[in-house]
């Protein structure tokens, strides 16, 4: 099994990047057949956190990418070694509870899905976050390895903000039990404004929450990823970073990579691109960067290792 690590997804863009690059390889037809999804033998039927993705759902699916981890298997669902695997897969999509949503593309049916991916043959494994693809696996593999993997992807998910629970099963029953507490008003109002993509909405409720009381952290840390939301709702990370690279003393194209990088996982990168520009700011220009710096340390968290190291830097550059 080849399975490269999991890196933090790259900046999220207004399109998704998928491309269709030529048919996918279907020599598994000429393998050991297995029955049809949910026949005796055969792979399970779609349910719960494991759902069939046609032309019809596929664009949702990328959408919903954005909120939860999506994982593609493309596969033949009677070949196998296919229906092993997508065997595995389901039963890992119900175990980690909808931390992840597997969506299964039979490459026969969509040929133009399956190739949207532009993999090479069947099964291949790829996870989708914030509309983009990244490709985790091909053919079979041990349980014990794709937990790996499925871990290294949902740490990179939770660098990226890509936290949310996907649709499906009902909730375990000790959870049931214990349900958890409404969010305060204002964090409801906010969180519902974000579903509907009313950013603007979203930040004047952790703004009130805020006004309320100064001391909400929970609205201090809303409000700085609401914030980036809207920075780079339409950023082009490529055009941003040339920018940057055209004019390296150019505080506002430094801002805009930062921002990227931030939401790629690149934290190191983000906060060390503002820190290098401090020394030769003049006094608007380090406010500018004082400012963000201190929002992207919310993002980061405040106990994270990374945000005391640049802090001390920042209270030298401006001290």
């Amino acid at each position: 099994m080849s399975s490269p690590s999991p890196q933090p997804g790259p900046a999220r863009s207004a399109q998704p990047e998928f491309a269709v690059r030529g048919a996918v390889d279907l020599s598994a037809l000429s393998r050991p057949q297995a029955p049809p999804p949910g026949e005796p033998g055969g792979a399970p039927e779609a349910g719960g956190f494991v759902v069939d993705v046609s032309e019809a759902n596929f664009e949702q699916l990328v959408r919903d990418s954005s909120t939860y981890p999506v994982v593609m298997l493309i596969w033949i669902p009677t070949d196998q070694a296919n229906a092993e695997l997508g065997g595995t897969l389901g039963r890992l999509a119900d175990e980690y509870g909808g931390r992840f949503l597997l969506g299964r593309v039979d490459a026969q049916a969509y040929p133009q899905v399956a190739a949207a991916f532009q993999v090479q043959g069947v099964p291949t494994v790829v996870a989708v976050l914030q509309g983009q693809p990244l490709p985790l696996f091909q053919g079979a593999a041990e349980e014990q390895q794709i937990r790996g993997v499925l871990d290294q992807v949902l740490a990179a998910a939770e660098q990226n903000g890509v936290n949310g629970r996907a649709p499906g099963a009902a909730p375990a029953a000790a959870e049931a039990e214990q349900p958890l507490p409404p969010l305060p008003p204002l964090h409801q109002e906010a969180y519902d404004a974000i579903e509907r993509d009313d950013l603007d909405a979203a930040v004047a409720a952790y703004e009130k929450a805020l006004r309320q009381d100064p001391k909400d952290s929970d609205a201090t840390a809303g409000l700085a990823q609401v914030r980036l939301m809207q920075r780079t709702r339409d950023a082009d990370l490529a055009a941003a970073r040339k920018a940057a690279a055209d004019a390296p003393s150019d505080v506002d194209a430094a801002l805009a990579v930062a921002d990227l990088d931030m939401l790629g996982g690149k934290v190191d990168d983000a906060f060390a691109r503002l820190l290098d520009l401090l020394p030769g700011a003049d006094a608007d220009d380090k406010e500018k960067l004082r400012v963000r710096l201190l929002e992207l340390f919310e993002l980061a968290g405040t106990g994270d290792p990374r945000v005391s190291k640049a802090r001390k830097r920042l209270a030298i550059s401006l001290y």
